[in-house]
């Protein structure tokens, strides 16, 4: 294979997943809300965080092995929750599961997964999370969650920051809807991407699997309103999961605490990858203020423009235990299917191995705010919050 047609980045998964897939299929990937600035400004913060590297440290025996609620995984990093996934690619479900489990990284499936509970879970193993959107009712949300009890997750993602679907141009350009409907320009995109369309046909056209209809006959509708997920059925909800409870979407301190005091055993930091308000502050600018509102131990994932290895070393230094992909895990799917996902993972995980060698550490545990680059600068510099919850590096270590 020629070195133009290898995946060494992201950047690499982006461009070739662009040309193999359909337009309509690709904008489903990439497309935010609003102008997209969010989702701009979402990497344009981590572009904005310098680190310092430190010598002659003895960084021979390195190791990415990280503890989160309890459990060993062999990397700082898994796969976020994503909808529609086989539409990617045929069977892009299994990959991400099968190669979750090979690397023993977490693979979180989402409400709107287009494969079913038990087969994933079947694939991955204890690596398999569920994702729980809020459903039409609190009950038909909460029987959802024991379906995915009754199919052996042990680990429960609730999100909350889609009280109702944004408005995505791309797919509004494109036509794009769920159930998939065939338009004349669909057709036409499809039809200029023939080993996706061959494929795909193959297989069957994708469709939400996950949730199994409950007893009032509703299955998952991705339009729906979820603003029934309050604090009170998060509290109902707390008291039937009998595993780990996760809060997804969590960009204010005040919620932060709240949820915190509602008992969860984590909070998600996550601004949607800017795919829900175009206005919202960057994600990495806000992990540190939640780090401060909940204390420095409790639990706390991050995604949202994560594009590397020193992406997730820099999270990880600015509060995150663990980091979640999304798009970059979508692009490698696009781009090369299985192996392409393989690759691009295995190349974040040497950029967090070098990653830690140039900063003179060899556990994920130790990194910190000593080391990031300060220049006296810092009150001003990108990292800068206002308020009580204003980050101070100099002195810390």
């Amino acid at each position: 294979m020629r070195p133009s047609h290898r995946i060494f980045s992201t950047e690499d998964a982006r461009r070739l997943a662009m040309k193999r897939l359909p337009r309509l299929v690709f904008d489903f990937i990439e497309g935010g809300a609003g102008r997209e600035r969010g989702m701009s400004r979402n990497t344009e913060q981590f572009d904005r965080v310098l680190l310092q590297p430190r010598v002659m440290a003895d960084i021979e025996e390195r190791t990415q092995t990280t503890e989160f609620l309890g459990t060993q995984f062999g990397a700082p990093f898994g796969v976020a929750p994503m909808g529609m996934c086989n539409l990617v690619w045929p069977h892009a479900d299994r990959m991400v599961a099968e190669t979750a489990r090979d690397l023993n990284i977490p693979m979180c499936l989402s409400s709107a997964g287009s494969s079913t509970l038990d087969s994933v879970h079947e694939w991955a193993g204890e690596n398999a999370w569920f994702q729980l959107y809020f459903g039409q009712s609190s009950q038909t949300s909460l029987e959802a969650a024991a379906q995915a009890q009754n199919a052996g997750y042990e680990t429960l993602v609730l999100t909350v920051d889609v009280p109702q679907v944004s408005r995505r141009v791309r797919d509004l350009r494109n036509g794009f809807t769920m159930p998939f409907k065939m338009t004349p320009g669909a057709f036409l995109d499809f039809a200029s991407h023939p080993v996706w369309s061959v494929s795909s046909l193959a297989a069957g056209v994708p469709s939400p699997k996950t949730l199994a209809r409950t007893e009032n006959g509703e299955g998952f509708n991705r339009n729906a309103s979820r603003a029934g997920a309050d604090w009170t059925f998060l509290e109902r909800l707390r008291e039937q999961w009998q595993g780990k409870l996760i809060v997804k979407g969590i960009t204010s301190p005040v919620d932060a605490v709240r949820a915190q005091q509602c008992d969860v055993d984590a909070i998600y930091v996550s601004n949607h990858g800017g795919r829900q308000l175009d206005c919202v502050p960057p994600a990495l600018r806000l992990l540190p203020i939640i780090r401060r509102a909940v204390g420095p131990a409790f639990p706390l994932l991050f995604d949202s423009g994560v594009r590397n290895g020193e992406d997730v070393v820099k999270a990880l230094i600015l509060g995150a235990d663990f980091v979640m992909l999304g798009r970059p895990v979508l692009y490698a799917l696009g781009a090369a299917s299985q192996k392409g996902l393989s690759d691009l993972l295995h190349c974040l995980v040497e950029d967090i191995d070098i990653t830690m060698a140039q900063l003179g550490t060899t556990n994920v545990s130790d990194l910190g705010l000593h080391n990031l680059f300060e220049d006296g600068e810092a009150a001003d510099g990108p990292l800068a919050v206002s308020g009580p919850a204003r980050l101070h590096v100099a002195g810390q270590q």
